[in-house]
This record gives C-alpha cells, structure tokens and sequence, in this order.
C-alpha cells in the first residue's frame, strides 16, 4: 500500500496517474517537489525520477524520500557532461521504460525545479473528466519576482506548460512520446502536434505552479531570445506572426535587445537554409493556427475600435442636444407666446 504524509490522499476515486521527471543537479529544490508530491490528495500510481548525471546530493534526497514512499523510483544515469536539450527527453524516455507495467489513464512531466498545492492533480484529473476530448492540461507558471510570485507573461489558456503537465494516454500513445528537438520546445511541439491530431489542450488559470528558478535563469538572456526564435523558425512558425511575438517582448529586459535578438535568431536559420526540425504537415498547421489567430486579434481591435467610434457619436450627439436645450427655452417662439 502506498503510504503518504497526507492521510486525505486517495488513489482511484477519479483515475490513475504516472509521473516522469528529469533531475540534474537538483539538490536546491528536489526537496520541494517531493513534499508537493507526497502531500497530492490524489497520488500517483508511480512517480520515476531520473537523476541526469547528478553529481551534488540530489540523489541522496530522492533516495530518502523513496524509502518511505514506495510509489517513488529512483534512476541514476550518466553521460557526457554538458548542457542539451535531448538529455532531458532521454531521461523521460528512460523513465517511460519503468512505468509501462503500471496501469494508469494520465501521465505527466513534473520539473524539479516547482512545488505545487495539494490539490493540483486531482483537479486536472477531474477536468480531464469532464471532457474526453482533452489529451493535455496543466496550470499556469507562477515566478517570483519583486518579493512574490506572479503569473508569467506567457500564460495563455491554450499554453500547456511542461513544467507540470498531465496527457491522457492515448493522446501521449498517439504523440509518440515527448520529441527530442535540436532548440528544445518539446512541450510546444507536444501541444501543437495533439491539437493537429484532434486533441483539446488547456491550461487551467485556477491551478498554480510555482516555478522556483525563472524560465531564462540557467543562460544568457539575449543567447536564449537567439534560440528560441530559432527554435521559432524550426517549427514553421508563420513570419508576420513572429514579427508579433517580438514586439510583444519589447518590454522584456533588455527591452529591445531581447526582442531584436529573437527576431535575429529567427531570421539566421533562412540565411543559412537550415533544415526544419518538424514534418512539412505540421508547419502548415501550425501557420494556419497563427494566423487564425492573428485575423481573431485583428478582428476583436476592429470591434473595439468601432465600440470606441460608436461611443464617441453617441456622446456627441447628447452634448449637442444638451447644448439645444436652453436654447429653445428662450426662442422667439416662445418669447410671443408668452
């Protein structure tokens, strides 16, 4: 039976799930996610956590944690130091291997670097419920700055953030798993390629997770503005959707810098004819997306601004029938007849 500090905590009123997560060198905040994870009112089924070539004592905690949870795995791997964005789908794959004789409904990626509240997936578990249509869901990315955490920039309903995710398992069995991808952005891919397949993604604003290293905290600002918007390119992203995205990093720090540093990255890969790293069909798709998008937004700033014309007619017209008013009160007309 799997025990937990949670006496609430409950295995199958809802469904089962698995977790996977990608440790390196984790020793600061490995501990918090166990604790969020053990104190689940809904725990899951097996939870494998790969240490990646850890060399502090992140395996040392895991392991503690382990002994006194059975549904907690513990795997240690080695490889050639140095940072790639493949090692961490790697490790989830290798993680995927120890769960397989395990039946379960969802499976998720959880980051070692986030704490969660005690109720997390058990609401994503009953949302899931509520619409069989749904293959991916997660809840929003909270980061501390200015003395408190805060929703990110980037929070949007139909972002599905890896950093605690669960995906039905069929619509994980169709996606072939998490893709290993040159400029990271496997959780993009994942959510644009279930979304091309038929599937529903969502993330839920109600559900925090609480990211305890920023998003760009591991590298250079405007190094990582480069990769991502060659990752951006690798995708299929559409041009003019990008240009979007860019000035809508203009406030980031370094202001312009980080935006003319994405926009530079994206532009680099067309100079140099670099292959795509996803199939023709699914840049397609993933342009057609964007620029539906970009239509609804254009749309919606003709629909305000016609609101805007609408009332400032309006207000017009009153003024001038209020100027009248007196007016007519002291006409000529009235002036005889009086």
């Amino acid at each position: 039976m799997l025990t937990s500090s949670n006496p609430q905590a409950t295995q199958q009123p809802l469904g089962t799930y698995v977790l996977m997560t990608a440790a390196h060198n984790e020793e600061t905040f490995i501990e918090g996610v166990l604790e969020s994870v053990i104190a689940q009112t809904l725990l899951p089924r097996r939870w494998v956590i790969v240490s990646d070539n850890s060399t502090d004592r992140t395996d040392e905690i895991i392991e503690s944690y382990a002994q006194k949870h059975h549904f907690i795995r513990l795997l240690h791997v080695t490889r050639v130091p140095g940072r790639n964005f493949a090692a961490k789908v790697l490790a989830l794959r290798r993680a995927h291997k120890l769960i397989q004789d395990v039946e379960y409904d969802f499976i998720g990626n959880l980051d070692a670097d986030v704490s969660l509240e005690p109720s997390y997936f058990q609401e994503i578990v009953r949302h899931f419920q509520r619409n069989p249509n749904l293959g991916l869901c997660a809840g929003y990315l909270y980061e501390h700055w200015s003395g408190k955490y805060q929703s990110t920039r980037i929070n949007d309903t139909l972002n599905v953030f890896h950093a605690a995710q669960l995906v039905r398992r069929e619509c994980y069995d169709a996606l072939g798993g998490y893709a290993i991808l040159k400029y990271g952005g496997e959780d993009w891919y994942a959510q644009t390629h279930a979304r091309m397949l038929g599937w529903q993604v969502e993330a839920l604003p109600q559900l925090k997770i609480y990211h305890h290293r920023h998003t760009t905290g591991g590298s250079d600002p405007l190094r990582n503005a480069f990769r991502l918007g060659r990752q951006d390119y690798s995708f299929g992203s559409d041009p003019f959707f990008e240009i979007l995205k860019c000035l809508r990093r203009i406030p980031e720090k370094p202001y312009f810098g980080h935006a003319l540093a994405r926009f530079a990255g994206f532009i680099w890969p067309y100079i140099c004819r670099e292959p795509r790293a996803v199939p023709d069909h699914l840049a397609v798709f993933l342009r057609q997306e964007q620029r539906a998008r970009v239509a609804q937004l254009l749309h919606r700033g003709r629909s305000a601004f016609a609101t805007v014309i609408t009332r400032v007619q309006r207000e017009t017209k009153s003024d001038r029938e209020k100027e009248l008013a007196p007016s007519a009160q002291f006409s000529p007309e009235s002036q005889r007849q009086e």
